[in-house]
């Protein structure tokens, strides 16, 4: 059996992850790396967790998880944010980027229909091979995923439809000191959903980078505006929201997440066994690492449970394959 998963972001490797030796698996992703929520940039001068700046684990199967994340050396605790709080190492990219390597990952693919017909499923778009699979999972926010599902299976599409995102405006910014910041980790400052000096987490360098979160209400306000002004803006209202003159950047740059946060979701898994087609994401379940994780090993589990002519074995550890 082959099995398509359109993204390859924290759920769609959980649900392959899940699946791995049950079927021949790949995944298509629009990026040119892996990444997506849990991006990070480094460059010579600093580097920044430009997506989720932390996560938790509260579900056992996801703690279970993060466990073995840390025994690989790919996660540790971050003393210095809130409580309970996790990173990938040595950025939080690295969480899907050493997953991604057990798939065959298709990056830069930008998928842009779904196709049924008598040999099963074909993934139409750009940079996309014609080939046949037997189940599709889509596994791309929720304003992406309604399209691709909305020829075949009207109830997911109109449930994705019904999820908003609030956007958000990152920006990353580095300085040539220290700067007088109370804490390396503040929420709810000023204009600012989240402000996080990326030096304090473990291994990542001394240098003083940091990622403002833009609240949703200002990222909304603002969500067309050039990046450029977005930085300017942003860095001003950080030595506002700090009380203090910042020194000359070294590096900055914005980046617009217009689907960041999603929200009014049900919790259902996303799964249609007549069709062989499921969906999932944070925006199933809950807009988190964790919450993303384990909708896409949710609906692993309801595949398992329903597709004929999947490899038949014992059950293997949700991280094993």
């Amino acid at each position: 059996m082959r099995i398509a998963i359109v993204g390859a972001g924290i759920a769609g490797l959980a649900c392959a992850g899940r699946l791995s030796g049950l079927a021949d698996i790949v995944l298509f992703d629009k990026g040119r790396r892996p990444g997506g929520r849990l991006t990070s940039v480094v460059t010579d001068i600093s580097s920044w967790d430009l997506g989720a700046p932390f996560f938790t684990a509260h579900d056992p199967d996801f703690q279970a998880e993060v466990g073995r994340w840390q025994e690989a050396g790919c996660a540790a605790r971050w003393p210095d944010g809130p409580r309970g709080a996790m990173v990938g190492v040595p950025s939080m990219a690295t969480l899907v980027a050493e997953q991604s390597k057990r798939f065959d990952v298709r990056f830069g693919a930008r998928v842009q229909a779904l196709v049924q017909n008598d040999d099963g499923w074909r993934i139409e778009g750009e940079s996309v091979d014609a080939e046949p699979f037997d189940s599709v999972v889509v596994a791309v926010p929720a304003e992406q995923a309604a399209p691709l599902l909305s020829l075949h299976d009207l109830d997911a599409a109109l449930e994705a439809a019904s999820v908003r995102s609030t956007p958000c405006w990152s920006v990353m910014v580095a300085f040539p000191w220290d700067i007088p910041a109370p804490r390396p980790f503040m929420e709810d400052l000023g204009i600012f959903s989240v402000l996080a000096c990326n030096a304090s987490k473990p291994e990542r360098g001394s240098s003083e980078g940091w990622v403002l979160h833009a609240n949703a209400a200002w990222s909304r306000a603002n969500l067309e505006c050039d990046a450029e002004n977005v930085a300017e803006r942003m860095l001003s209202a950080f030595a506002q929201a700090l009380g203090t003159e910042l020194p000359t950047p070294t590096f900055l740059k914005a980046h617009r997440w217009r689907f960041a946060q999603p929200y009014g979701q049900s919790g259902r898994v996303l799964w249609n066994p007549d069709q062989r087609l499921g969906a999932c994401g944070d925006w199933c379940r809950a807009p988190t690492v964790e919450g993303a994780w384990l909708s896409g090993l949710r609906l692993a589990d309801q595949m398992r449970a329903s597709l004929p002519g999947l490899i038949t074995r014992a059950a293997v550890p949700h991280g094993a394959g």
